[in-house]
């Protein structure tokens, strides 16, 4: 994957981050900590500059989350209710919660948005959501960049920081990154076994 990832950005530079960046947010297993922190290493080497490297980041995370934004706003959120009926089960969810968190997006969405980008599991999942409670497109996408240029600029000063040594992140960032996803399906498990319909 690195070697995979090292190759791109050589090749198409600014390009190579922007596709990887849309890339990582429409297929999460490419991490973002990987592809910013190479080109934080670029930038300390003086092969590329910070500016560039964090507007080609930022929008490529950008267009990526938009992605599945409009996936859940073209589903919307009236067409939620017959598939909630008839498999809230597997969701462990009924239309009162669906309800309730079309209330928590109404009244908090772009913080929801804007705070979930710095949560390696659900940074991307959160888009979906987004769409079909139908936060507005201006909102989203305005706390979507904010939330990735934030953290694309750690990840870049990481990587522009440390240097080479930068790849040593990835021991930490790898499990962390694997016991967030392990913690949601043991929860996501958790709550199946034990979710019962309050009628």
């Amino acid at each position: 994957m690195t070697d995979w990832v090292l190759r791109l950005i050589d090749a198409g530079g600014y390009w190579g981050i922007f596709v990887l960046m849309v890339l990582e947010n429409v297929f999460p297993p490419i991490p973002s900590e990987l592809i910013m922190g190479i080109g934080g290493i670029r930038v300390g080497q003086g092969r590329m500059e910070m500016g560039w490297l964090l507007f080609a980041g930022t929008v490529g995370t950008t267009i990526g989350n938009y992605f599945w934004y409009m996936i859940g706003h073209r589903l919307g959120f009236g067409r939620l209710k017959p598939i909630v009926d008839r498999y809230g089960r597997w969701a462990t969810l009924e239309w009162k919660d669906v309800e309730a968190l079309d209330h928590i997006f109404g009244k908090y969405g772009q913080i929801v948005v804007f705070v979930f980008r710095f949560m390696p599991a659900f940074r991307t999942m959160i888009s979906l959501p987004a769409g079909l409670f139908r936060m507005g497109h201006f909102r989203f996408l305005l706390w979507t960049s904010g939330g990735a240029l934030v953290w694309n600029i750690v990840l870049a000063y990481a990587g522009y920081i440390l240097g080479q040594n930068f790849r040593d992140i990835d021991k930490y960032v790898g499990p962390v990154a694997t016991a967030c996803v392990v913690g949601a399906v043991l929860f996501y498990l958790w709550r199946l076994a034990t979710w019962k319909p309050r009628g």
